[in-house]
């Protein structure tokens, strides 16, 4: 049987991408088939980063094409390309970012900034180019988690630059003020301030740019709702039932003002003695997974109560980092790398391409 395009692509439908859950074919990743003779070589191009799982990529695919009959040489190039998604309606993408992630929570506690810079350095390990925004302006703790001490630089005296740690860009009302200074503002001056930090930074062609969000649905969500640009929205919590009543209103919150959720993360599921090895659900279990179900929506993950992640993050060394081949690093990936991969699927943007048309008396 000769080699055609059209059996290639056949074959290749049995592919399935592991973060989509989608064959290749379906989801357009196959590029630039090429057939020579009976050799044949051809690009896989995601639309997410997943620089962990490349080269198992190459194998799944090269795999497919060697069961077919006749098959010379094959060559598979896997890569990434990672490009802007639309946002909310009405409200134009942000310069050189290509994609905002909000990171949220109904209530505080449950682990929302511990998640969102792992989920910034997971991205950034997965190969995306990574900004991080703590938008927490009266408890800003990115500062501590990423161990960055300092006032970021101005080179106009109008913008100012990120703040850089592990690999990734950064921005918090943190450098700006002393540690022990309580920010004594009333809801105006608070989203003031957020959109200064987001607007007057200049950050440096991000894929993604994670925004810690404070607890709630008050002023600062309002605003990142009706003002800022965001691709879509991740939802933390823990099983407990009182954490996941606050978690569903958050994100009831998105639903209403067309801000896609990409998912729920469920921290503190479960926790193992150190000293025996007991496995204990103290905060109950399987509350995340019923409230992704109840609203339709991905349970990107579940993360233990473990010591070292608090232990790690407070040292200015989170888990990625500090050890990036551990389970729950490996874990922090996989939800990035689904997260990044639904963000994938959703509708592009294309404002860029159409020029501003300007209507004039003349």
């Amino acid at each position: 049987m000769a080699i055609s395009e059209l059996l290639i692509q056949s074959t290749l439908t049995l592919c399935i991408d592991p973060n989509t859950g989608k064959d290749f074919i379906s989801a357009k990743s196959i590029k630039n088939i090429q057939i020579n003779g009976n050799d044949v070589s051809l690009d896989v191009v995601l639309g997410y980063p997943a620089q962990t799982q490349l080269e198992s990529i190459r194998e799944q695919v090269t795999d497919a094409l060697k069961s077919m009959d006749g098959v010379g040489k094959i060559t598979v190039n896997v890569g990434c390309r990672i490009v802007a998604h639309s946002v909310q309606r009405g409200v134009n993408l942000l310069p050189n970012v290509k994609n905002v992630i909000a990171v949220a929570s109904g209530k505080g506690g449950v682990g929302k900034s511990t998640t969102s810079v792992n989920l910034a350095l997971a991205l950034a390990a997965e190969g995306a180019t990574v900004g991080l925004l703590d938008a927490d302006i009266y408890g800003p703790s990115q500062p501590q988690m990423l161990g960055i001490s300092g006032r970021p630089d101005s080179a106009d005296g109008k913008s100012i630059e990120p703040m850089r740690a592990h690999g990734i860009q950064a921005m918090s009302i943190g450098f700006l003020v002393d540690t022990d200074t309580p920010m004594v503002w009333r809801g105006p001056m608070v989203t003031g301030a957020l959109e200064q930090l987001l607007r007057d930074t200049r950050w440096q062609d991000l894929d993604y740019l994670v925004i810690d969000l404070p607890p709630g649905t008050g002023d600062i969500q309002l605003t990142l709702a009706q003002k800022i640009p965001v691709t879509g929205a991740i939802i933390v919590t823990t099983p407990q039932d009182i954490a996941l009543l606050d978690a569903r209103k958050g994100l009831k919150m998105f639903e209403k003002v067309g801000i896609p959720i990409l998912g729920i993360v469920e921290n503190m599921s479960t926790h193992i003695c150190s000293n025996c090895g007991h496995e204990e659900h103290i905060f109950g279990a399987g509350g995340g997974a019923v409230m992704a179900k109840d609203y339709q929506v991905d349970l990107l993950g579940s993360l233990p109560l473990d010591i070292n992640i608090r232990m790690q993050a407070d040292g200015g060394q989170p888990t990625v980092v500090a050890a990036p081949e551990s389970a729950v690093s490996n874990t922090y990936k996989e939800i990035a790398r689904k997260a990044a991969s639904k963000i994938a699927i959703a509708s592009l943007d294309h404002s860029a391409k159409f020029p501003n048309i300007v209507i004039q008396k003349t």
